[in-house]
This record gives C-alpha cells, sequence and structure tokens, in this order.
C-alpha cells in the first residue's frame, strides 16, 4: 500500500514544477476504468490486494484534476478518437453482466488510455516522470504478490496495466536518449 502512495510523490513534485504534463484523456479514462477494475478485484475476492488499488484510483482522480491546469497542450485529433473509442467502449461494458468479460473490457479501455500518453512520451519523453512509471510497476507486482486469490478476475487488469506502465517507461527512457532535455 505504501508502494502505491509513494509512486505518485516524484510525479506530483514534478507537476507542480511543471516538468511532468499528464495527458486529461489518458488519466480521465483511468480514473473510470480503475474504479471499476477496484469493483472487480473486490467481487474476486482480492483481500488486502485490494487497498493499493483503491488509494491508487484516488490519486488517479487528483492527476486528473491536475491535468486541467498543468496538463499537456498536445491533444491531436488521434487522441480524442482514442478517448472517444474508451467512452463507447466503458458503455458497452457497463452493460456487461459477467465480471469476467468486464474485467478484460477494462483492461482492453485502460490499455487504450495508455496510447495518448505513449505518443506524447514518444515526442516529448521529458514531459513524464520516470521513476514513478518504474514505481507504478513495481507496486503493481507487489499488489500482485498479496492477492488472497489468483484468477483472471483479480490478476488481468494488474498484468495489463503493469505491461503498459513498463512499455510508458521505456519509451521514456529510449527517448531521452535522442531528444535532450529543453
Amino acid at each position: 500500500m505504501l508502494v502505491a502512495t509513494v509512486a505518485f510523490l516524484p510525479y506530483f513534485r514534478d507537476i507542480f514544477l511543471k516538468k511532468t504534463k499528464p495527458h486529461a484523456y489518458t488519466w480521465l479514462i483511468w480514473t473510470i476504468t480503475q474504479s471499476t477494475a477496484l469493483a472487480g478485484l473486490w467481487y474476486g475476492k482480492g483481500g488486502w490486494g485490494v487497498l493499493p488499488l483503491l488509494i491508487g484510483t484516488f490519486l488517479v482522480f487528483f492527476v486528473f484534476l491536475l491535468s486541467f491546469k498543468y496538463g499537456t497542450r498536445n491533444i491531436t485529433k488521434g487522441d480524442t478518437l482514442v478517448l472517444i473509442a474508451a467512452l463507447l467502449a466503458i458503455v458497452v461494458w457497463w452493460q456487461l453482466h459477467s465480471p469476467l468479460l468486464a474485467v478484460l473490457m477494462v483492461s482492453a479501455i485502460d490499455v487504450l488510455g495508455y496510447l495518448p500518453s505513449f505518443r506524447k512520451t514518444f515526442k516529448e519523453p521529458w514531459t513524464e516522470t520516470a521513476s514513478s512509471w518504474a514505481i507504478f510497476s513495481l507496486s503493481n507486482i507487489f499488489t500482485m504478490f498479496a492477492l488472497k486469490e489468483y484468477n483472471f478476475l483479480t490478476l488481468t487488469y494488474l498484468l495489463s496495466i503493469t505491461s503498459a506502465n513498463i512499455i510508458l517507461l521505456i519509451i521514456c527512457l529510449m527517448r531521452r536518449r535522442v531528444i535532450p532535455q529543453t
């Protein structure tokens, strides 16, 4: 639980220092999907493994709110299409009466939410806090170890976001080698 909270500290610091510029679309999608994934973990009897995701959901929502003032203005038509697709998918997903289908759908939507940030980070790698993405990944791994039960309901979402976090971190670090900090 502590790792989940600590992961946001350098991210918030860099937001307020105007180094990190969160993408509002990404953080909106994550607020919605993480809330639902939290419900899926709870329904799947995730035990104490639910607590870090609960705290993380509140922190993700706070980043979304901060993105209005401190976020990137680099929003493309493609980003808007991803947001629309994710929101439409969320409407479909809310109609599902199967917890497993809901978790699979929320995992896919959440990964869709990464696309605007992947694109932004590829072009502007210095607008993300690399250490936070590493800690986010580590936090998810610890959350998986804390689960009471291991099944598709409890693991699917966590595995998908951990993979996406690692991809974002790799994009950030690789592109920083090519693009100098301004």
